[in-house]
């Protein structure tokens, strides 16, 4: 009876350990396709959470989007809940075997992300300044379309394997015919 409680407890902690990987969201639809996607405005409204569930902070990004062959630019910016601003410019480059590198005045080194059916996983570390110091983040951020114009985005942050937040964003299509336009 001991053996068979300990094999039980031993399937169920490989099964937690088990990670979720892009290729399972590959027959998932509608198809994000980033080249497509992120071509135009966008405007996106988020918030970050910290870990203790907390909303500590909100935010409209506006967005302008391009692609010259296989290389996109996001230009970000940023317009927060305490008035304050900030920009963020993504350069995106699609490598032959389908994955992107990402790259940011504020990412230190390369973020990494890969496709699939209808979701995008993001990996980088981004330079967070916190009270006068700036840390390296861990960023796992994951999205999924929801239709040709939602996209929305869960990311995780962590220090040193530690969440200690997650920020949420719905990404909305503005020049895809619905008529909206940037909120600033």
């Amino acid at each position: 009876m001991n053996r068979l409680v300990l094999v039980l407890l031993l399937s169920l902690l490989l099964v937690g350990c088990a990670s979720v990987s892009v290729e399972d969201y590959r027959d998932d639809s509608p198809e994000l396709v980033l080249e497509e996607y992120f071509d135009g405005e966008l405007i996106a409204h988020g918030l970050f959470v910290d870990r203790f569930g907390r909303v500590q902070r909100r935010f409209v990004v506006t967005i302008d989007a391009w692609w010259e062959g296989n290389v996109g630019t996001l230009d970000e910016k940023f317009y927060y809940d305490d008035g304050t601003t900030d920009r963020r410019v993504w350069t995106l480059r699609r490598l032959p075997d389908g994955t992107y590198n990402a790259r940011a005045a504020d990412v230190a080194g390369v973020g990494k992300a890969e496709v699939a059916g209808n979701a995008m996983r993001l990996r980088y570390t981004l330079m967070q300044p916190i009270g006068g110091r700036t840390f390296n983040v861990s960023m796992d951020d994951w999205m999924h379309l929801v239709d040709e114009d939602t996209l929305i985005n869960r990311a995780r942050m962590s220090w040193y394997g530690i969440t200690f937040g997650h920020v949420t964003v719905q990404f909305q299509r503005v020049d895809s015919g619905n008529g909206e336009s940037p909120a600033r």
